[in-house]
């Protein structure tokens, strides 16, 4: 059962770890998986982690736990994925502009593999022919997403081989052999409406009638989640219905059974994270007031690089008169968490925490101004378990070598 975390239990968390701390909820991430198993219910569908979203080998061990599968888009987390405990049929990787050994690498390792450029897809046709099956990314020139840096299905997008490339890749599976065994495509991230994936999956289906042994359809993810209390989350148990509907009436005349195979990763674990800041300094200018933290774009650089939002709480003082914040941080660059944001009063020393922050928070994490990156802990059954150890200052020489 979902209960929340407490503002006093993240109160507890920051003082016995420190600050800036990223803090998990496992029992959220349960309850987001266990939405999309049952909104498809109806149909087999399996769920790739896209683990890029977030790679602590705990949370990794979780979802394996929950029965997800796992997708990869560089060979190290395809190690990470195995060393996390699951099987090379359980990973789907999915690369983009890496070397071809990268491919073989992994094709030595056992595991799924997603092509998504002509010269690749050549390049392992002739060397493995029908002896090793793989997944076709394709693009269907279908702009989605909540900003264009994160739309990758758009026909200037770098991402998947373009549907008009389709009798290209033809005459390559015929030369080589090669065994398709899926289609995959991926349009973007922050998907309000369903419609987006069915039309995607007609552009799909019209694909599928030219490979004869395709064993699944991989429609990626894009899953929205809401970072305001007013937006809304995509419509799972909709999608569910109508896609499976969708797919059975294509099977027909397909002439076999498809597998659905989704990719979440935001959608799984951007709202069980909290990220917990300290207030430095309350600075007032003549037209701002500025609440200074312990953190900065090199913590959390969604706002700065998306401009995206992150819902703050002042949980030192949540019944505080309401009062008007900038909120930024404490490296040499304009790192503006949030402009004019009304915020319960904030003191010196309190306690800031930003909602919404376990997808691409800590992952997107660097040592900016050689600050030290947070620490990681995971919230189980009520108990806090620290999953990673805050940097030391050890950790910034650690590889570097002293020659002058």
């Amino acid at each position: 059962m979902y209960e929340p975390i407490t503002n006093q239990q993240l109160i507890s968390v920051a003082e016995e770890f420190g600050t800036p701390v990223y803090v998990y909820h496992a029992e959220k991430i349960a309850q987001q998986y266990n939405k999309l198993t049952q909104a498809f219910k109806d149909h087999p569908t399996r769920f790739f982690y896209a683990c890029k979203a977030l790679t602590n080998i705990n949370i990794l061990k979780y979802l394996k736990q929950l029965g997800a599968d796992l997708d990869c888009v560089s060979i190290n987390e395809v190690k990470l994925g195995l060393k996390a405990g699951f099987s090379p049929k359980q990973i789907l990787f999915t690369p983009n502009c890496v070397d071809f050994n990268e491919i073989t690498e992994a094709q030595a390792l056992g595991v799924n593999i997603n092509i998504d450029n002509i010269s690749i897809l050549e390049r392992f046709g002739n060397k493995f022919g029908a002896s090793y099956p793989v997944c076709i990314r394709i693009n269907p020139h279908i702009e989605a997403g909540g900003n264009y840096k994160i739309s990758t299905g758009h026909i200037d997008s770098k991402f998947g081989i373009s549907i008009h490339q389709l009798r290209h890749m033809e005459r390559i599976v015929k030369t080589t052999g090669l065994h398709v065994q899926g289609l995959h495509m991926h349009t973007g991230s922050e998907i309000k409406d369903v419609n987006v994936f069915l039309r995607s999956l007609e552009v799909m289906f019209s694909v599928a009638s030219h490979f004869d042994s395709l064993e699944f359809l991989d429609l990626g993810s894009g899953f929205k989640v809401p970072y305001k209390d007013d937006e809304p989350e995509t419509d799972v148990q909709t999608l569910g219905l109508k896609l499976t509907e969708a797919v059975k009436a294509f099977e027909i005349e397909y002439g076999r059974n498809l597998e659905i195979w989704f990719e979440p990763g935001k959608y799984l674990v951007s709202e069980c994270g909290s990220f917990i800041v300290k207030a430095n300094v309350i600075k007032q200018t003549t037209a701002t007031v500025f609440v200074g933290v312990n953190s900065g774009f090199n913590h959390l650089i969604r706002p700065m690089f998306y401009d995206a939002y992150h819902k703050i709480s002042n949980i030192s003082n949540p019944n505080g008169a309401e009062r008007i914040y900038t909120v930024v941080g404490n490296i040499c660059e304009t790192d503006t968490f949030a402009w004019d944001r009304v915020l319960n009063e904030v003191r010196e020393g309190d306690y800031l925490v930003f909602h919404n922050a376990g997808a691409y928070g800590f992952e997107m994490s660097s040592n900016f101004n050689s600050r030290l990156k947070p620490a990681e802990v995971l919230f189980s059954e009520g108990h806090a378990y620290l999953i990673r150890e805050r940097d030391e200052f050890e950790d910034l020489m650690r590889n570097q070598l002293e020659v002058l």
